[in-house]
């Protein structure tokens, strides 16, 4: 295994991470589930954890692809710049959660302003997740881009 291979390996966890834990959060908004709220703040802290790794991993896999020949520069860096908008909202979400984890010790309820900044920042934090995702797939995979026709053998 290469830092390609893990880096495309382990990229999976934050953007499917981040869209799951932000539909527990809301169930547990919706249910007004005290438990499941914590549950879902700690694993936001537990994503973001993750994301050093995999961004470690990122600049390996970005190194060692530059020294292919054949590799578009533009693409490879617009994945880069989007990854780097998606990490930072991803430790942004990471880090209200661990606010909230800390305004909720000792069974305090949650301010309701911070359960909808967490919200809001979760699903953005998904949006660019989704953007640095499919940036990510276009160095490599030319069936997702638009107009890309099967060949006869392949339908």
């Amino acid at each position: 295994m290469n830092w390609a291979h893990l880096h495309l390996a382990l990229n999976h966890l934050p953007v499917l991470g981040t869209l799951f834990v932000l539909l527990l959060f809301a169930v547990a908004l919706i249910r007004r589930s005290a438990e499941l709220r914590r549950v879902s703040l700690w694993a936001f802290v537990l994503v973001a954890a993750l994301t050093f790794p995999i961004k470690y991993t990122g600049e390996r896999a970005f190194v060692m692809v530059m020294a292919q020949a054949g590799f578009p520069d533009e693409p490879i860096e617009a994945h880069e710049h989007a990854a780097d908008q998606a990490t930072t909202g991803v430790v942004v979400v990471g880090l209200l959660a661990a606010v909230g984890l800390f305004l909720s010790r000792k069974q305090r309820p949650l301010p309701v302003w911070l359960n909808a900044l967490v919200l809001v920042a979760a699903l953005g934090t998904c949006l660019l997740m989704a953007r640095a995702a499919n940036l990510g797939g276009e160095i490599r995979h030319p069936e997702i881009h638009p107009g890309f026709k099967f060949s006869e053998s392949e339908k």
